[in-house]
């Protein structure tokens, strides 16, 4: 299993981010300029929170309000769920299950330096089969 590390290291080195004050219609228009699916939420440098498509369509759309009205800070999550560079692929795909997430800030000495989804570690997970299954059919054959 790999390491968050090396798994961001297959990634852009970029980090979308909101502030608390912004609306949630800037927010939409971020997610969907950037293709992604959350954002973290910053203050200044500190992580306060963590918006996602899931939250605007529960606490905005499906609730009647309004995207142009509505603060970042009213619906993004404050309890967010992290993991640290040296944590494995493995121990993020078990939080992300247990806890029905699918985007995970990645933080070091409290900085973030990444974001990860439930894409990034199935195709990681897809990657690690594909190896496996390339190098038991090498065995296999006597190579």
């Amino acid at each position: 299993m790999k390491k968050v590390k090396q798994l961001l290291e297959g990634k852009s080195g970029s980090v979308w981010s909101v502030r608390p004050d912004d609306t949630v219609l800037s927010a939409l228009e971020v997610l969907a300029a950037k293709g992604v699916g959350a954002l973290v939420v910053m203050d200044g440098s500190t992580l306060v929170g963590i918006l996602s498509e899931r939250d605007y369509a529960r606490k905005v759309a499906l609730r009647g309000k309004s995207s142009l009205d509505t603060k970042v800070a009213d619906i993004m999550v404050e309890d967010v769920l992290f993991v640290t560079a040296e944590q494995t692929s493995e121990e993020c795909m078990g939080l992300m299950s247990s806890r029905r997430i699918r985007h995970l800030p990645v933080l070091d000495q409290g900085r973030v330096i990444g974001m990860l989804s439930i894409g990034d570690l199935v195709k990681n997970l897809l990657e690690e089969q594909k190896s496996t299954i390339e190098h038991l059919e090498q065995y296999i054959r006597g190579n």
